[in-house]
């Protein structure tokens, strides 16, 4: 397994991963290529879906995967070749992959072999075109980022924070009620910054923040 990161300029706060679990099948001069995606939010998830694509088609020749976790500026990449000749199989996987814009998933591509070898550049093309195939199936949804606040309020402003809140897509995951009123909050990370700012404008300056976005 190869593991690298990779930063990027991207500053955006929300991007796209698969929504469930997809498969699609290519063929190649006899071979069969089986390409699976699934999400994974972490490099235990991707192992696990590697492990359980493995399990499920135990008799394939290779198991070649790519796989990217997060999104923007830092991402944790992985791909492997699988015993396949280097630089075949994993690269142009993954570069489909990164090329997909999606964050958070895990694709395996299970080769069975036809009797038929392919050579560098049909292999490259093959395993390339396999990916392309899936990710042309696979369901998208959008993940925002999101970061907790804390807010340390007074009590006369208590109403009019948790409406704040709920403008600006966010929840309330716990109160403590003191000398002043301290909410738990979690926001989209886009909206952390307009928050607060009408935070402390609702509060006259009297708010305590912490966590704030940069």
């Amino acid at each position: 397994m190869e593991n690298m990161t990779d930063r990027d300029k991207s500053s955006s706060h929300g991007y796209f991963v698969p929504a469930r679990p997809a498969q699609a099948e290519i063929r190649a001069s006899n071979s069969r290529f089986i390409a699976s995606v699934a999400p994974s939010a972490s490099v235990a998830a991707a192992r696990a879906v590697i492990a359980g694509i493995r399990a499920k088609m135990p008799d394939a020749s290779h198991h070649v995967y790519a796989y990217i976790i997060g999104h923007g500026a830092t991402t944790t990449l992985g791909m492997s070749d699988d015993g396949e000749p280097a630089g075949t199989a994993g690269r142009p996987a993954l570069a489909v992959l990164r090329g997909s814009g999606l964050g958070d998933i895990t694709l395996v591509i299970a080769r069975y072999f036809g009797g038929t070898l392919l050579g560098t550049g049909g292999l490259v093309r093959a395993y390339g075109d396999a990916a392309k195939a899936v990710l042309a199936v696979v369901p998208r949804e959008e993940k925002i980022e999101r970061r907790t606040i804390e807010l340390t309020l007074p009590y006369t402003t208590y109403e009019q924070a948790r409406r704040l809140v709920a403008a600006h897509a966010g929840s309330i995951l716990a109160e403590e009620f003191a000398a002043d009123v301290t909410l738990r909050v979690l926001l989209p990370i886009a909206q952390a910054v307009a928050f607060t700012r009408e935070i402390q404008e609702l509060a006259a300056g009297q708010a305590r923040i912490d966590g704030v976005a940069e």
